[in-house]
């Protein structure tokens, strides 16, 4: 199954930051500034067939950038090495034409479901097959990424550039597709960004017959998690993706689902491992 170039940046632009303005003692560059893109040049951006999902992040926001009227992309993938091992990577270094400022961009997309089992609130977000969490991430922005900036084995990297590391603003672009249980999808959920909120979860045994066997469903590989699902022509019935969801589950790896419930609903939720 593939799906267009066009239809994964669509899912990218569609997407949202995880909070707005300053949250976690991080400050989020403005994505909105730069997410009214036209795709008349989409051509420029090349991806390659097995390139992974942040890969093709990276792409979009890249090409965001350069259709931008009030950025300019100076560098981006900066790796950093101390006796030729590399100790880092800075994703983009942007230009703010306007305010004539120079910006460290760390980009960020993460898909993140609700675990309200846990007792701590920022707890609550994790990775679909409990491998990574949001403040596991913050925590390593904090003090692995954002730092490496201002790194001796830095500073030849931005001389070469003619940049002062003393003049550089650090942001980042931390964008997320949240996923609360199917029980919570009314519910309030405080701190983040509700916007993020663009499906559910559920467990194997929530999956049954009584509830699902009337619709159609489709797994997407990882690399097209972005697209919509109403972009999707293959569907298969409960019967056939029983069997491919057991498949993913027996190697603990919580697949995303697309379900179409008629020809106008679509959602996409998880069937987690655990």
């Amino acid at each position: 199954m593939h799906f267009e170039l066009s239809q994964q940046l669509q899912g990218f632009l569609q997407s949202h930051l995880l909070w707005d303005d300053f949250n976690f003692g991080l400050q989020q560059f403005d994505f909105k500034s730069i997410n009214n893109i036209s795709y008349d040049t989409i051509h420029s951006i090349h991806v390659g067939d097995n390139e992974v999902l942040g890969k093709r992040v990276e792409h979009f926001f890249e090409y965001c950038i350069e259709n931008s009227d009030i950025y300019t992309l100076l560098a981006k993938n900066l790796q950093v090495f101390k006796e030729k091992i590399t100790i880092g990577e800075l994703d983009f270094i942007i230009k703010d034409l306007n305010k004539d400022t120079i910006i460290h961009v760390e980009l960020i997309f993460k898909f993140y479901v609700y675990d309200h089992t846990i007792s701590n609130e920022l707890e609550r977000w994790i990775g679909p097959n409990r491998k990574d969490s949001l403040l596991q991430k913050i925590e390593k922005l904090k003090t692995k990424q954002l730092p490496l900036l201002y790194k001796e084995e830095t500073f030849p990297i931005l001389e070469h550039l003619n940049i002062d590391p003393k003049y550089i603003d650090q942001k980042v672009c931390y964008m997320a597709n949240l996923f609360v249980h199917l029980s919570l999808q009314n519910s309030s959920i405080p701190i983040v960004n509700t916007n993020c909120i663009i499906g559910f979860w559920i467990h194997k045994h929530e999956f049954h017959r009584e509830a699902y066997s009337s619709f159609v469903f489709c797994i997407p590989e990882k690399k097209y998690w972005l697209v919509n699902p109403n972009q999707c022509t293959t569907w298969f019935s409960f019967e056939d993706i029983e069997e491919k969801i057991q498949s993913f589950l027996s190697k603990k790896r919580s697949p995303m689902v697309w379900i179409k419930r008629n020809e106008d609903q679509y959602e996409r939720f998880f069937i987690v491992w655990w």
